[in-house]
């Protein structure tokens, strides 16, 4: 599994503010979906009203959700020889 930061803006009529969100995905294409599922479903807004800036692949030294840092340490251990 890869972890990509997605990057972007949300333009409701009453709101605009910038996110940036850390998620596991095997590619980036359903990274960008998972981000337009977590949004809607947290904060109620539609597909439209998301803006996707970027989405990279980032490196586990550099993913600053602790959650997602333990889960993707633990698998490095799992499947290497660690």
């Amino acid at each position: 599994m890869k972890v990509f930061r997605v990057t972007g803006e949300i333009r409701k009529p009453n709101l605009k503010t910038h996110f940036g969100k850390e998620v596991i995905a095997l590619k980036p294409e359903q990274a960008v979906e998972k981000v337009y599922k977590e949004l809607g479903s947290r904060h109620r807004v539609k597909r439209f009203h998301i803006k996707i800036g970027k989405v990279e692949e980032i490196p586990l030294q550099e993913i600053e959700n602790p959650l997602i840092r333990k889960l993707i340490a633990g698998e490095e251990k799992i499947g290497g020889k660690s």
